[in-house]
């Protein structure tokens, strides 16, 4: 039978999978792996893990392009998230502070990759903090106009390169964080607003142009994720 220290030995030594799996043996994304860590029967939906940072892990663990991210990004995390389930306040803060990355963060530097949209980067920052569903409401009409502005001039050409920037930079692992503990009460615009801006600057800024904005994302959804560990401890 395998002890922790076994078990965190073997998955050093294994590369994080895209999707999920029917066993161990046939490879583990990373919430595959946390259960493995935990010694919980094969799944991606760990008992023993919080299940917004698990909707988080699932979609970036997904999103990124290859193993060699997947282990750079992720696996640091990965024995953090036993035991991380906690009473539904915690898992609500958790959304909230994923629906605030995605509005105030990851949206906003889309936009600013576009010239006539930068002003709307500058309201999403400027927005309050975004910790329950009346600030989320309260700010509706500043993500709403955000969205306008990408969406109506984005290019459908350049959804496919918008797609892949937008999932490699974990802004759909926020929205299914945002999503988890409110359900779709929680917004929906938010996430129709992100992807609108990730197209709109896909179309005038693509290819290698879109990288830096990626790899900026990138660093600051591990700050989220800190910040949503941490959120279990208060």
């Amino acid at each position: 039978m395998f002890i922790l220290e076994d078990r965190l030995a073997l998955l050093a030594s294994v590369p994080l999978r895209s999707g999920s799996h029917g066993s161990v043996e046939e490879g583990m994304c990373a919430m595959e792996a946390v259960a493995f860590v935990a010694g919980e029967a094969h799944t991606d939906t760990p008992a023993c893990a919080c299940p917004v940072i698990a909707a988080f892990m699932r979609r970036w663990n997904d999103g990124l392009p290859d193993g060699a991210r997947r282990d750079l990004y992720l696996k640091r995390f990965i024995p953090r998230l036993v035991g991380s389930l906690g009473p539904l306040v915690v898992a609500e803060r958790r959304s909230y502070l994923a629906l605030d990355w995605l509005i105030r963060v990851y949206t906003p530097a889309w936009l600013d990759l576009v010239e006539a949209t930068k002003p709307y980067a500058s309201a999403l920052r400027a927005l309050g903090e975004i910790v329950d569903m009346a600030s989320a409401k309260a700010a509706e009409p500043v993500v709403r106009a955000a969205g306008d502005a990408g969406g109506g001039a984005a290019r459908a050409a350049a959804w496919a390169a918008a797609w892949d920037a937008a999932g490699a930079a974990a802004g759909d692992a926020a929205w299914a964080a945002a999503r988890a503990a409110a359900g779709d009460a929680a917004w929906a615009a938010a996430g129709d607003v992100a992807g609108a801006a990730a197209e709109y600057a896909a179309g005038d800024a693509a290819g290698d142009a879109l990288r830096p904005t990626v790899e900026t994302l990138q660093v600051s959804a591990l700050d989220l994720l800190e910040r949503m560990i941490a959120a279990g401890a208060r």
